[in-house]
């Protein structure tokens, strides 16, 4: 059995560079994956082994032995850049670096041919996409057929020799792996499947368990508190307040903080409490300050949707006239902003095929009534409520729309 053992982020990451995030479990599953398959190779990413007693010893077991090795560096995540380092310095050839294309490359790196993909953030094309596959394809066999020298190291200096593993060891670790189910795998999609059945309860337990198995991750934290407080069977204060102490782990209030994800949900949750507590008017100002954040980092339209939200809440209660004026003015301002990042997208050709193209539609339908364009907004409308079929996804977005409803009375 050849084996290719795959190192990178998993999850929404964001470039701390670009403040742009990316879901590089798409490109794990849409293109690594199945290019892999194709040549005939086993696919090991390195998540998938968390569940073993000896973590660290089946990391660099892979990490030296793997008949391949693809490290995908987008967002420069410490621990792909760390065990590439452990690669390079353990085996001469054989490892393919990808990442997307935006940003800089690292300089220890940008001597090395890279492959290079578009990733939109939320998804990856399908023209990209197969684009993508086909190509890889083509680079694993040609790397596996020559077996040229890309490691650095073994570049540079000619006398090093490359570290050996007794083979019933490595054999053993192999075993290990095909034996077993992928815990962390299996956990991930059982809480994706709850939150898709509005079961918050029982996700925020899974997410939680994913969490603590993989040290805290970003993604985990995220999905873990998004949960949380969606969780209906919790009184709503006290799941908000839950939440907020997970999402915490994050420091939102960092000032440093540009995860677009984070300060979104960190943003709901203030907002929700507001909701909750009207008395506490600090609450929806602190919405605000997470979701403005949000959206001016990289422009993303829902979090500038719910920022724009917001600034119509509190226009509502202010009772300072030009404060008034202002808030209503930088509402419509935002609006007509967040349409134009839209059709922007809409350039792509693959725009329809988003995953997150519901979203879009239910975002546009927002902004067109607030705009008192009802042509659009009954067209964008009707594209959401066909495009899902997801009861808490049509509760949030019929309850952003009864607010902006009761707005314009």
């Amino acid at each position: 059995m050849k084996l290719c053992f795959v190192i990178m982020g998993y999850g929404k990451k964001t470039d701390p560079t670009l403040g742009k995030t990316y879901d590089l479990d798409k490109t794990y599953h849409s293109i690594i994956k199945p290019a892999v398959e194709n040549v005939g190779f086993t696919c090991v990413r390195s998540d998938e082994i968390l569940e073993s007693g000896m973590i660290d010893k089946n990391m660099y077991a892979l990490l030296i032995h793997a008949d391949l090795c693809i490290a995908d560096i987008t967002t420069f995540n410490p621990n792909a850049i760390y065990e590439l380092g452990i690669r390079h310095a353990a085996r001469p050839f054989s490892t393919i670096i990808m990442k997307e294309k935006d940003g800089n490359i690292p300089f220890d790196l940008n001597h090395n041919k890279i492959f290079t993909y578009s990733h939109m953030g939320e998804d990856i094309g399908y023209t990209e996409t197969l684009r993508c596959v086909n190509q890889l394809t083509k680079l694993i066999k040609e790397v596996d057929r020559t077996r040229e020298t890309d490691s650095p190291l073994f570049h540079h200096i000619k006398g090093v020799q490359p570290y050996t593993l007794p083979k019933e060891e490595y054999t053993q670790i192999i075993e290990d792996l095909a034996k077993k189910e992928n815990a962390i795998f299996a956990t991930v999609e059982a809480a994706k499947n709850k939150m898709a059945k509005s079961n918050f309860s029982e996700a925020k337990k899974l997410w939680k368990i994913a969490s603590e198995r993989v040290g805290n991750d970003a993604y985990y934290i995220q999905q873990w508190a998004l949960s949380t407080y969606k969780d209906k069977s919790v009184n709503p204060t006290s799941a908000l307040l839950d939440a907020l102490s997970i999402i915490n782990k994050l420091e939102p209030d960092n000032r440093n903080t540009n995860d677009p994800e984070t300060l979104g949900i960190t943003g709901a949750i203030y907002k929700g409490l507001w909701l909750e507590n009207k008395e506490n008017i600090e609450f929806l100002d602190r919405a605000i300050d997470y979701y403005k954040r949000g959206f001016t980092i990289n422009q993303d339209y829902y979090t500038g949707e719910n920022y724009t939200l917001c600034l119509d809440l509190k226009s509502e209660i202010t009772k300072d006239e030009e404060e008034k004026i202002y808030l209503k003015f930088a509402a419509k301002k935002n609006r007509k902003e967040i349409i134009k990042i839209i059709e922007n997208l809409k350039e792509d050709e693959d725009f329809e095929s988003r995953s997150d193209l519901k979203w879009l539609y239910a975002t546009l339908a927002n902004c067109y009534f607030s705009l008192d364009d009802h042509g659009n907004f009954e067209l964008y409308n009707d594209k959401f409520l066909s495009s899902t079929t997801v009861d808490w996804e049509i509760e949030t977005y019929n309850k952003g729309l009864e607010h902006l409803k009761r707005l314009k009375n």
